[in-house]
């Protein structure tokens, strides 16, 4: 039974903005929030003790972005998450190109256990993931967390069915499954 000493661990390209196939979110102007993330994360904010985005961005690793642009973009996207009544309590990225094969780049760990290291009541078994990837899911399931898959393809998701608990079309269907689920 997941309750509220759990932790959310969330992707965040596809998961709470919009992903630039191809490309890369460089700047807030680029940012767009899914449909209902600002609601969902309201909704998940009450339900999870904490919240926590990991997210590989190469981006910086291959020059299009600095850490700082990055920054500013993620301090931009929680104020906005604020406003609307919900919370992130810390963002881990991995600067990485896929090719280094970095222990913070997912689907390695590194980014949970520095999750944990500054939390230490964290308990993966005790967290779910949320995510759009085989990555994300391979991340969840190495450290036996429950994994949630959001994409609307049944296609992908067959593929990588060993890696998923749950499956939701976006976040705030998980969040009002999640939290109605809860208060039964």
């Amino acid at each position: 039974m997941i309750d509220s000493g759990w932790t959310l661990f969330l992707d965040r390209d596809g998961v709470i903005n919009t992903r630039i196939l191809g490309g890369y979110v460089q700047k807030w102007e680029q940012f767009g929030f899914l449909p209902g993330v600002t609601e969902a994360l309201k909704i998940l904010s009450r339900e999870f003790f904490r919240i926590i985005v990991v997210s590989n961005q190469q981006g910086i690793g291959k020059g299009m972005m600095t850490e700082q642009e990055l920054d500013i973009l993620h301090r931009k996207m929680i104020a906005e998450i604020e406003s609307h009544g919900g919370r992130i309590d810390r963002i881990y990225h991995s600067p990485h190109l896929e090719r280094e094969g970095s222990v913070k780049r997912k689907p390695n760990v590194g980014m949970a256990l520095m999750a944990r290291k500054e939390f230490p009541g964290i308990k993966f078994k005790h967290s779910v993931m949320v995510g759009d990837s085989i990555s994300d899911m391979i991340f969840g399931k190495r450290l036996k967390m429950v994994n949630v898959f959001l994409s609307e393809d049944l296609t992908q998701a067959r593929k990588i069915h060993n890696y998923i608990d749950f499956i939701f079309p976006d976040l705030i269907s998980f969040a009002e499954a999640f939290s109605e689920s809860k208060n039964k």
